[in-house]
């Protein structure tokens, strides 16, 4: 690892003029849990590190029935996980994140890290793509809203430039009829994911589906929607060979490049029975 200064802002001010400064030189970290990896690795060598942990008005969790539930940047992932108001409202998000990595990492890595570091096989991005989230991006000359599933462009890249910050996450409220789920699959406890799979389901009163939103992540360069699988649920009423015909649509229809962890022919049966599974049961919650 090349060494590179680390400095701390007290403002959100004072870290827009650090990165209007250094500019491609620098990189914010949050939490680190990720980027001291990639720091290690030699990937990336910044010269200097904008520590934005500190500030406050990055550090929350709000919710408004009309709007959406609002996620600051640097909210850590155990925050999210004992927050009263999720636990409620979003029942899902704390499954995830009581999954995500080990209780010293939720300690401590946050949300908006997790998303900027654009692991392909992230724990939270492939659910809050099904739950139509956005991220907030700021600078200090504009401010703009990104939908989450076109946020990642390719291997631990985003379509964040320089100079700017991920500021929130924003959910909008879930519509009546509509079930969550969420998976991932790993040998290993508290290893990374090998594949994680999220599902929505939303259903008319006559129990039909209306719509159905799928993402996985660790079978692309970035997590991904299937758009194919979604069309083929959407507007009819559910059952078993047609959730089966989407699960296979899923499978044939992705590439997962093989790694240390899995093959690409596992990756697509993992993906397969996740999918199918995962499509059950938010339908068993929409109903």
């Amino acid at each position: 690892m090349k060494e590179f200064d680390l400095i701390s802002p007290k403002t959100r001010e004072e870290a827009f003029a650090l990165l209007d400064k250094h500019r491609e030189d620098c990189r914010v970290i949050a939490g680190g849990q990720s980027l001291l990896n990639i720091l290690k690795q030699g990937l990336i060598a910044p010269k200097l590190l904008v520590d934005i942990k500190g500030l406050s008005d990055l550090n929350f969790i709000r919710y408004d029935e009309t709007e959406s539930l609002t996620i600051g940047a640097v909210t850590t992932h155990r925050a999210i996980e004992l927050s009263p108001l999720i636990q409620q409202r979003f029942t899902s998000l704390v499954t995830m994140e009581r999954g995500l990595a080990a209780v010293q990492v939720r300690n401590w890595g946050t949300m908006g890290g997790n998303l900027c570091i654009a692991d392909p096989a992230s724990d939270p991005a492939p659910l809050l793509m099904v739950m139509n989230a956005e991220v907030t991006l700021a600078s200090s000359q504009r401010k703009r809203t990104v939908p989450l599933e076109d946020f990642f462009v390719d291997y631990y890249e985003t379509v964040l430039q320089p100079g700017e910050l991920l500021t929130e996450i924003r959910v909008p409220p879930l519509l009546n009829r509509t079930g969550v789920s969420y998976s991932k699959f790993r040998t290993v406890e508290g290893d990374p994911p090998i594949v994680t799979t999220a599902v929505s389901v939303t259903l008319d009163e006559d129990g039909a589906c209306i719509s159905a939103r799928i993402a996985l992540g660790g079978v692309a360069p970035t997590p991904v929607r299937a758009r194919e699988a979604e069309s083929m649920l959407g507007t009819k009423t559910l059952n078993d060979k047609l959730i089966h015909e989407a699960a296979k649509a899923v499978s044939e229809s992705i590439s997962p490049i093989p790694d240390v962890t899995a093959s690409e022919v596992y990756k697509e049966k993992i993906a397969h029975v996740s999918v199918r599974r995962m499509i059950h049961e938010a339908w068993d919650k929409a109903g």
